[in-house]
């Protein structure tokens, strides 16, 4: 009965000393990784790939919509 009682005096304590610590501390930030998720090269393949993809989808939206493609970018399309 006692070991009962300490267990919800002391017990409790801990359960809400860890619930007010659920969140950190406004300084606490986490370690930067030692290897960036992307390097340089993929970025900027990434950045590529998704450049000719919006003008894929724009010339594709204008042949819709009956305007005539871009001389420019006409050609550079990959399939």
């Amino acid at each position: 009965m006692v070991a009962t009682a300490l267990f919800l005096i002391f017990g409790n304590t801990t359960t809400a000393a860890r619930a007010q610590n659920a969140y950190p501390n406004v300084g606490d930030v986490p370690a930067r990784p030692d290897k960036p998720a992307m390097t340089v090269d993929e970025q900027s393949k990434l950045r590529k790939e998704l450049t000719e993809a919006r003008e894929r989808q724009k010339s594709q939206l204008k042949l819709k919509a009956g305007e005539a493609p871009n001389k420019a970018t006409e050609g550079n399309h990959r399939r």
